[in-house]
């Protein structure tokens, strides 16, 4: 399991998701703003957020929708396979710490309301630094009355899972029609195409294949086996400890834990904070050998590059553009840290209020 080399350039950490550009290059101080002002009307959040969503899921239109039952937060099933052939569906992903997912969400439950009986609506919380109990206190403050469930990141891997908010549309006949980012015309116009498609041209198709993820997801006590990473720098760490007589720590992050979500998640941005600088100080004994895994959700390479770039990060990083080794170590909460020992054994894993991390680790050198 490898990722791709992640080149850094500057710019897009604190303007991704917040919509403004990083540090002003003004040589003249009288000229800052004005500088600062054109940064911020050259980033475009919106359109950013429609490029990426575009592009993953551009391989996906056309080919047959997943096959998976999803449970709702009130326990109720949807078996997707046996919507298909029969109504059009309409998943939006979305997450309570996402600021462009609560502006679209009065417009999503408006077409719950006018057209909930002609396609099957549900709004997919990505699990990813949310809860459930968070996503149903904010369906109850919003009263949303769509079908809400929180993913374990199946069904993000089936659909490309790239941004938030993210739209998919699977026509009648179960194929996947559309998969975008903004609530804008195109969306309605896709949405429109759906609804009117004509049911004797709606036969169903091969729905396609989803693993369980939580069949294979490593566990404490378990052997990290055949699992490697190519850093940014091109070096691969074995997390097996085949090549090496170190433990080693593993953190989960995202490139925009400590900025973004210091409005929308505070609690979770400050611990990402605390775990980057704890991990920083960690490292320089080098008796534990470290790498940082960077969530794929809202980050692409020139957003690693720009992290790296404005935050003192001192471990080698690899982008999980995938979210491969994410769900390989089923983590859904940031940031998380996990511990293998020399051997390879999966010793401990840590959570985003755990703050034992030291201990922790001195437990491991035991």
């Amino acid at each position: 399991m490898q990722t791709k080399r992640a080149f850094l350039s500057v710019a897009i950490l604190s303007t991704l998701l917040l919509g403004h550009l990083g540090p002003v290059q003004a040589a003249d101080p009288d000229d800052a703003d004005q500088d600062q002002t054109e940064q911020e009307q050259a980033y475009d959040m919106e359109a950013d957020g429609e490029q990426r969503a575009k592009a993953a899921g551009e391989s996906l239109i056309g080919q047959p929708g997943p096959e998976m039952s999803l449970t709702t937060l009130d326990g109720e099933t949807i078996d997707l396979a046996s919507l298909y052939g029969e109504t059009p569906v309409y998943i939006k992903f979305w997450a309570t710490w996402c600021v462009p997912c609560r502006q679209q969400m009065p417009g999503f439950q408006k077409f719950q309301e006018e057209h909930g009986d002609d396609i099957q609506v549900i709004a997919v919380n990505t699990g990813y630094a949310d809860t459930a109990e968070a996503a149903a206190a904010y369906r109850d403050e919003m009263g949303l009355t769509m079908p809400i469930t929180v993913d374990d990141g199946t069904l993000g891997e089936a659909l490309n899972l790239r941004v938030t908010p993210q739209h998919v549309l699977i026509d009648r006949s179960g194929h996947i029609a559309y998969i975008g980012h903004r609530d804008d015309q195109e969306l309605e116009q896709a949405l429109q195409a759906v609804l009117e498609q004509d049911e004797q041209q709606s036969s169903t198709t091969e729905e396609a294949d989803v693993a369980d993820n939580d069949a294979d997801t490593l566990k404490v006590g378990q052997a990290a086996t055949d699992l490697a990473v190519t850093t940014w720098d091109g070096n691969t760490i074995d997390l097996s400890r085949a090549d090496s007589d170190k433990p080693l720590g593993v953190v989960f992050f995202a490139t925009w834990c400590e900025s973004y979500l210091a409005e929308s998640k505070p609690e979770t941005a400050t611990a990402c904070r605390r775990v980057r600088e704890t991990v920083n100080q960690l490292s320089e004994d080098e008796e534990v050998q470290w790498v940082g895994i960077i969530s794929g959700l809202w980050t692409k390479e020139s957003d690693v590059e720009s992290y790296l770039a404005t935050t003192e990060t001192d471990i080698p990083v690899v982008l999980d553009a995938e979210g491969e080794l994410h769900r390989a170590f089923d983590i859904r909460q940031i940031p998380s840290v996990v511990l293998i020992s020399a051997d390879g054994q999966i010793a401990e894993k840590l959570g985003p209020q755990d703050t034992t991390l030291t201990t922790a680790v001195e437990r491991l050198g035991q």
